[in-house]
């Protein structure tokens, strides 16, 4: 299996962190945001990488290079200066990613999420890991029934930023900016869309309040 790391979005909320420093080189824990899943993935087995790039980009080209260091190998999918989105830039980059399901995580969280043990079965389309819901998202995303992924207004969990896709997920999409959630809307109306809710360490690193809290708590382990 191959991966996506989402790491083309400007961070409009972790600004002024990101007027100059793109969002996945930011540090907690004395390493960038994205070293943690380079890492992560080369400990699963997952060494084919594909990182997409618009703010910023060449300075996360500089600090990665060729994803030698991290013992994975490091494709890149320029955007331009405008970023498109997760879906946009998603589907730019499926001729990287092969044939097969492949694993896209977005750069701005942190989590123990294992890699490894993730699947998609034949019938689905795509495969959701969903949190339970952080403070500044109480209301959550999705609905989780017997392993689909429904949507509902009630017990709701939170995308994790982490999911499994086919390629066939993005049939009938256009080159261009676009977002994730029509394409996730109809998956699940199809009922092809299955997902997991996992338990363990998880942040969404989205403001600098976020951020200095999760250096805390790591800096409290230590």
């Amino acid at each position: 299996m191959r991966a996506m790391v989402l790491a083309a979005g400007r961070g409009e909320r972790m600004r002024p962190l990101t007027d100059t420093t793109p969002k996945p080189l930011l540090e907690v824990g004395g390493q960038p945001l994205i070293a943690y899943h380079l890492r992560a993935l080369a400990h699963a087995g997952v060494t084919e990488i594909v990182v997409n790039l618009s703010w910023l980009g060449e300075r996360i080209r500089a600090a990665l290079e060729d994803g030698r260091a991290y013992g994975v190998r490091i494709l890149y999918s320029e955007e331009g200066p405008v970023p498109l989105e997760t879906g946009g830039g998603i589907f730019r980059a499926l001729p990287a990613l092969g044939s097969g399901p492949f694993l896209v995580v977005n750069a701005d969280i942190w989590t123990d999420i294992d890699f490894g043990r993730l699947t998609l079965s034949p019938e689905a389309l795509g495969h959701l890991v969903l949190v339970p819901n952080p403070p500044h998202h109480p209301l959550g995303d999705f609905g989780l029934e017997a392993g689909l992924v429904v949507e509902r207004a009630h017990e709701r969990l939170t995308y994790s930023g982490v999911g499994v896709y086919r390629p066939e997920f993005f049939a009938g999409c256009v080159a261009g900016r676009f977002p994730l959630l029509p394409l996730l809307k109809r998956a699940i109306a199809e009922r092809r869309l299955t997902g997991e809710t996992h338990r363990g360490q998880w942040s969404d690193v989205g403001t600098p309040e976020r951020l200095a809290r999760l250096e805390s708590r790591l800096c409290a382990v230590e």
